[in-house]
């Protein structure tokens, strides 16, 4: 079955995602949560592989708060809003131990969830959730930032300072950040800071961690880590691959994918 476009109100949110496969009230629910400036369609490839390679599963992919078309966040959030709105997904929709597909963001709102949820399965692909190693040049950045924020209303006034600090934001920040709407940075300023490593012990289910070898914004020492603390995780690296590696490997990552899932329903 094609995957058909639905909405749900949530936290006074309209959350878009998008929903196929098997009706039936014995299907294995597959949850699909994109990375940070993407959206549901950014998944096309995990869509498809289980809704053609995995029968009996019913799909439900995600259209996050602030992403593709769904509206922003009401509030500043943190990583634990995201999963509370999650959270609420699940029981509206009457989901009981999704499988959990996440990339990057995603896989930091799937590693929080499945701590403290039950799930049957997860899959980590390039996932954030280990806090980022930081060098001197970095920090001495962030002090001066926070400084200048306190000092230059004294200097220039409110709303030139607030003018200047925006601007240095974009410019000093990443691309996702740059792009971002001033709500939207805000909230990646807090997520991006949250640790889930004390999480990562709590993950009861088969995981499995996919990884690009070349991934420079969530390194292939943050999977080994996951990996070391999951307590059955098995981790499948692509050499030249990034942090979009199920984009630079399809092939390889519908095959992982397919038997993955389907290894369960045996088992």
């Amino acid at each position: 079955m094609e995957a058909s476009e639905q909405i749900i109100n949530i936290d006074g949110c309209e959350l878009h995602y998008r929903t196929g496969g098997d009706i039936s009230p014995q299907a294995r629910p597959v949850i699909i949560l994109h990375g940070w400036g993407c959206r549901a369609s950014t998944m096309n490839l995990f869509e498809q592989t289980v809704l053609a390679r995995c029968p009996g599963t019913r799909v439900y992919n995600l259209d996050l708060p602030g992403f593709g078309d769904s509206q922003e966040p009401p509030s500043v959030y943190g990583i634990d809003d995201y999963v509370r709105v999650l959270e609420e997904f699940v029981g509206r929709m009457g989901i009981s131990r999704p499988i959990l597909i996440g990339h990057s963001f995603g896989g930091r709102m799937s590693i929080l969830y499945s701590s403290r949820n039950p799930v049957e399965r997860v899959i980590l692909v390039d996932a954030a959730g280990i806090k980022p190693r930081r060098s001197l040049r970095y920090y001495s950045k962030v002090y001066s930032f926070k400084a200048a924020k306190r000092l230059l209303p004294f200097l220039i006034g409110r709303s030139r300072a607030d003018k200047v600090i925006d601007r240095w934001r974009g410019k000093a920040g990443s691309s996702d950040y740059a792009s971002a709407s001033p709500r939207m940075r805000a909230i990646l300023s807090k997520v991006v800071n949250e640790d889930l490593t004390a999480c990562l012990p709590k993950i009861k289910a088969p995981t499995l961690l996919i990884w690009g070898e070349n991934d420079t914004a969530t390194p292939l020492r943050d999977a080994r880590l996951m990996e070391k603390l999951i307590p059955d995780a098995g981790l499948v690296s692509y050499p030249d691959a990034g942090h979009y590696s199920f984009l630079d490997r399809p092939a390889q990552t519908r095959a992982v994918v397919e038997s993955f899932i389907n290894s369960q329903s045996k088992s």
